[in-house]
């Protein structure tokens, strides 16, 4: 070659080269990076684990869809032959379906407001201040969660009859609200001490009162936190069965879901098509309220409250 001289390698040297490449080939993956062999086994587990939870939903749907006479049938179709939605039918149009629907919303939703802030409120108290017989109420709070909530039933509805809101959803949603309150308020409490107190401190500064530090920049950051109790005081009072059925007692005006749907449920038969759509469409709230405050959990987790 014109003008350069290629050098031929010495031993030593293609040795430590050949040393070099095959470090380099046999180096396992860095911290953070999984192998392939690594991620194709997550990946089959996390499909199989998807299968696992979607096929009994599937068919419920598939029960859904089957015609009368073909209620015993053991196919395993997902799309059953002859198909019809006369089941879904009967429980939007010939049932009172819609305004168990609507009254289990008003409950939830009234339960989920009400836990959040009562929860809250006794969160900040435990975290933000220091007073004699802090540790054993805390203690004594947590450990209300150890008794079943059957046994509170009865002194909650002795409570209720005297003060008169036995009937009523304002009652049902009480009864939800302080039974929940417990465990909302350890998560919020836990979650209150990893906020700074100079936040709080620095608005007080510049002119806000305790209330509105409490509320202009506490919960503002607490969002994450307030969405799960939100999420799981909703769904406690989404589904319950005893409590309403006990305090709600014979008023139909006032019936939830699950206390209406004990009447496609006879003696001798049980309308399980009818059950079947049911379930599928009591569901749909529940996929909304996940999609909905998924956003919240994100963008609160993704915010910081000092710049750095």
């Amino acid at each position: 070659m014109t003008g350069m001289q290629v050098r031929e390698l010495t031993a030593a040297e293609r040795s430590r080269r050949d040393a070099g490449l095959w470090a380099r080939a046999t180096r396992p993956p860095s911290r953070g990076q999984d192998s392939p062999l690594k991620r194709f086994l997550i990946h089959v587990v996390l499909i199989i684990s998807c299968l696992v939870v979607v096929f009994p939903v599937l068919r419920v749907f598939s029960t859904a869809l089957r015609p009368g006479d073909q209620m015993l049938n053991t196919s395993l179709a997902i799309i059953p032959e002859g198909a019809t939605l006369d089941a879904f039918n009967k429980v939007l149009f010939d049932s009172s379906f819609p305004n168990w629907i609507f009254n289990s919303l008003m409950v939830s939703m009234g339960t989920a407001t009400v836990g959040v802030m009562l929860a809250a409120s006794a969160a900040y108290t435990f975290s933000r201040y220091r007073f004699r017989g802090r540790n054993a109420s805390l203690t004594s709070l947590f450990a209300t969660q150890m008794i079943p909530g059957v046994m509170l039933i009865v002194p909650i509805f002795v409570v209720f009859v005297f003060i008169g809101i036995v009937g009523s959803t304002r009652g049902l949603v009480l009864a939800y609200a302080v039974t929940a309150v417990p465990f909302s308020a350890w998560i919020l409490k836990g979650y209150f001490d990893t906020v700074p107190p100079d936040l709080e401190e620095a608005a007080q500064i510049d002119g806000c009162s305790e209330l509105q530090a409490f509320t202009r920049v506490l919960l503002p950051l607490s969002v994450p936190a307030l969405a799960i109790v939100f999420l799981f005081n909703f769904l406690a009072a989404w589904g319950e069965f005893f409590f309403a059925n006990v305090i709600i007692g014979s008023n139909k005006a006032i019936q939830t879901w699950p206390i209406g749907l004990v009447s496609f449920q006879g003696q001798y038969q049980t309308q399980w098509s009818t059950l079947s759509a049911a379930a599928i469409l009591v569901s749909i709230p529940i996929v909304i309220l996940f999609i909905w405050i998924s956003k919240y959990l994100v963008s609160g987790l993704t915010l910081g409250g000092v710049k750095g």
